[in-house]
């Protein structure tokens, strides 16, 4: 695991989400995110991640698309989120249900809560499958 000691950092990716990258707990007193900007007193965690490969997030978004009978045309992103799909709680199940079966993985009920978006599956995937003991 890797550690960072700063007092300011910035980051200059449009895409990147304040919500995933700062959580409570580190020594920031300043975070830049493009245009917006974070000065606290308050103690600030950075927690960098690497995103699933492609190959991941296309194989989820195809469960997806299936799962909720969308069309082939039906654009998906990573960041699509299950509920703005017309996703409800059953559809949500049915489709952790399929990305076990798929990828040969058991989620646990907690994690499974926790996924909204196909880059969350595709991450918490790829987790799982790098931590399962190799048969």
């Amino acid at each position: 695991m890797a550690s960072l000691s700063t007092t300011s950092l910035s980051f200059k990716a449009p895409s990147t989400r304040i919500s995933q990258v700062l959580r409570k707990g580190s020594s920031f007193q300043s975070v830049t995110f493009g245009r917006f900007t974070s000065s606290t007193s308050k103690s600030l965690r950075l927690q960098i991640s690497c995103a699933a490969k492609a190959e991941t997030v296309q194989k989820v978004s195809d469960i997806v698309k299936e799962q909720l009978a969308l069309t082939a045309d039906t654009p998906l992103t990573a960041e699509s989120k299950f509920t703005a799909l017309g996703a409800d709680s059953l559809d949500t199940v049915e489709i952790v249900m399929a990305l076990e079966e798929k990828f040969n993985i058991s989620v646990e009920e907690s994690d499974a809560q926790n996924i909204t978006t196909i880059q969350e599956a595709a991450d918490l995937i790829e987790d799982l499958v790098q931590k399962k003991p190799a048969a």
